[in-house]
C-alpha cells in the first residue's frame, strides 16, 4: 500500500486495528456540495484493496456531485481519519453495551474519503478538494490554517408529531442543566473523544434544550472532517434517548438560533508562531491579522450563502438575538460579525479571530475554504481594515443602530446568492462544478420558498383583504 495515498506505517496501524478490534465493516464517508454526509459501506476484508485502487461508485446517482458524463467516481480513504464508531452510534447487536468500541459482532469503523476520477486525479466537484486547494495556497504563502468550531444544537421531543424544545431543560448560558441532559451531552463528548476528536468543553446554551460542544483548535481539513461526523454522532446518541438533535439554524420563533462560531488562526509554517500577533499594535493584531479580517469583511456578503446556506439561516441573522447583522468587527461586541477575543496568558496559543455568521447547516469543507481564501485575499491585496465597532449594538435605539457605518449581511438566501454571483473569487475557490451545482440547488430552494403561501400570511392578511 506504500504509495502516494498514505504512509505505509499508518496503513499497517490501520490494518492491525481492523484485525485486533475485529472490525466487520468500514463506512467510506464523503459529502455532497450542500453538506449532506454520504457513505458507502464495505466489508472490512475489502479495505486493503480500497486503499490501493479506490472504491467505485456511481457519481451520477448523487445529487450535486457529478454530471452523467462524470458518473464513474472512486473513493480513496484518508487513513489519518480512520476511527471506530462508538457502540451506541451503531445498530445494537451485542451484549457488551458499556464497551464504547466492542459491541458484539457489529463493529464498524469510519474513514473520510477523497473523491477521485478514474485517472486518479481529485474530482473538482468534491468539497474536500476545494478546501485542500486553498490550504495548498496558504502553504505556498507560508501559513498553516487552524480552526476551533463551536457547534450549537437543540435537543427536541416530538409532541403529536410537532417538534418541541425541552421544557424540562430550561436554562441559559453555562447553566447547570438537568441531570438527564448533562448525561446525554457527556455521552456525546465521550463518543467524539473516543473517535480521536479533541473537545475543549461543552455547556448549556441560552434557550431551553439548546447545547454547545466546543472543539479544540486543530488543522482545518481534519476539523471539517470531524464536524461532518460529529453531527450524525450527536443525532444518533440523542435518538438513543428518544430525543431529536437538530442543527437547523432557527427552529423556533422568538428563541435564539444555533450558530457555528469558528475561531481561526494562521501560523507561520517555518516557525509555528501565531501570525496574527503583534504586541505593539492596537488589539495586538499584526498586519497579517488585520489583512485577514479585512479580506473576510470584504467578501462577507458573497460567502454568506456558503456559510449560512438555508432559507432558515436568515431567520437567525436578525437583530436582538446576539447574531451578526452588520459587516463589522470588534472585541467587546457580541453581535460583531468578526470578534477578536482578548488573548489569554499564552497569546501564541490563544490569539485568534472568531467568525460568527456561520451556522451548523453549512458544508464545513466549503465554509472553511471560502473563509480562508477571503482572508488570504485580504493579506495579498493589503486591504485596509476599517475601525473596530466595539459598542453593544443591540442596546442602541433604532436610529443610532441604523446609522450608515457598516454594510449589512444579506437578509435572505436570495440576497446571499445574488452577492455570491458577483464575486469571482468565491467562484474560483469552489470551481465551476461545485459553484454551478450549489447555485442550481440553492436557487431552486429559494424559488420554492418564495412561491409558498405561509400560515403567517393567511393569519395576517386574509381577514383584511
Amino acid at each position: 500500500m506504500a504509495d502516494k495515498r498514505g504512509d505505509h506505517t499508518l496503513y499497517e496501524q490501520v490494518m492491525a486495528t481492523i484485525k485486533s478490534e475485529r472490525i466487520n465493516f468500514v463506512n467510506l464517508e464523503f459529502t455532497d456540495v450542500v453538506g449532506v454526509a454520504k457513505c458507502v459501506t464495505i466489508p472490512a476484508e475489502q479495505f486493503a484493496d480500497c486503499v490501493r485502487h479506490g472504491k467505485w461508485f456511481d457519481g451520477s446517482a448523487l445529487e450535486n456531485i457529478a454530471r452523467v458524463a462524470e458518473s464513474d467516481m472512486y473513493l480513496y480513504p484518508d487513513l489519518a481519519t480512520f476511527s471506530i464508531l462508538p457502540g451506541h452510534v451503531r445498530p445494537p447487536s451485542g451484549t457488551r453495551k458499556n464497551d464504547i468500541h466492542n459491541d458484539g459482532d457489529n463493529v464498524i469503523a469510519r474513514v473520510i474519503c477523497d473523491v477521485r476520477e478514474p485517472d486518479g486525479e481529485r474530482f473538482e466537484g468534491d468539497p474536500r478538494a476545494a478546501l485542500f486547494h486553498v490550504l495548498e495556497l496558504a502553504k505556498e504563502m507560508g501559513f498553516k490554517y487552524q480552526v476551533a468550531p463551536e457547534l450549537e444544537f437543540f435537543l427536541l421531543r416530538f409532541d403529536d408529531k410537532k417538534p418541541m424544545p425541552l421544557q424540562d431543560d430550561p436554562g441559559s448560558y453555562f447553566d447547570l442543566s438537568t441531570q438527564t441532559t448533562i448525561n446525554i451531552r457527556s455521552e456525546m463528548v465521550h463518543a467524539l473523544q473516543s473517535m480521536g476528536m479533541k473537545i475543549e468543553g461543552s455547556h448549556h446554551e441560552v434557550a431551553s434544550g439548546q447545547h454547545e460542544i466546543d472543539f479544540d483548535t486543530g488543522d482545518a481539513l481534519r476539523m471539517a472532517d470531524n464536524l461532518l461526523t460529529a453531527k450524525y454522532v450527536i443525532k444518533a446518541i440523542a435518538a438513543q434517548h428518544q430525543l431529536y438533535a437538530t442543527f437547523l439554524p432557527k427552529p423556533f420563533y422568538r428563541i435564539n438560533g444555533s450558530g457555528l462560531h469558528i475561531h481561526q488562526q494562521l501560523l507561520h509554517r517555518d516557525t509555528g508562531q501565531n501570525a496574527f500577533i503583534d504586541d505593539h499594535s492596537e488589539y495586538g493584531l499584526s498586519e497579517i491579522g488585520r489583512g485577514f479580517i479585512a479580506g473576510q469583511l470584504a467578501h462577507a456578503r458573497s460567502m454568506c450563502a456558503i456559510l449560512a446556506p438555508l432559507v432558515n439561516s436568515y431567520k437567525r441573522l436578525v437583530r436582538g438575538y446576539e447574531a451578526p447583522v452588520f459587516i463589522n468587527w470588534g472585541r467587546v461586541n457580541r453581535q460583531a460579525l468578526i470578534r477578536v477575543p482578548r488573548p489569554g496568558t499564552d497569546p501564541q496559543a490563544s490569539m485568534r479571530i472568531e467568525l460568527r455568521c456561520t451556522d451548523p447547516s453549512c458544508n464545513p469543507h466549503l465554509a472553511l475554504a471560502v473563509m480562508l481564501r477571503a482572508g488570504l485575499d485580504g493579506i495579498q491585496r493589503k486591504l485596509t481594515l476599517p475601525p473596530a465597532m466595539d459598542e453593544t449594538i443591540f442596546l442602541q435605539d433604532d436610529s443610532e443602530r441604523l446609522r450608515p457605518r457598516s454594510r449589512l449581511l444579506p437578509a435572505t438566501l436570495g440576497e446571499a446568492l445574488d452577492s455570491m454571483r458577483e464575486d469571482s473569487l468565491i467562484r474560483d475557490v469552489l470551481g465551476d462544478t461545485i459553484y454551478e451545482g450549489f447555485m442550481d440547488a440553492k436557487s431552486i430552494e429559494w424559488t420554492e420558498y418564495r412561491q409558498q403561501v405561509h400560515q403567517w400570511e393567511i393569519e395576517r392578511y386574509l381577514a383584511q383583504f
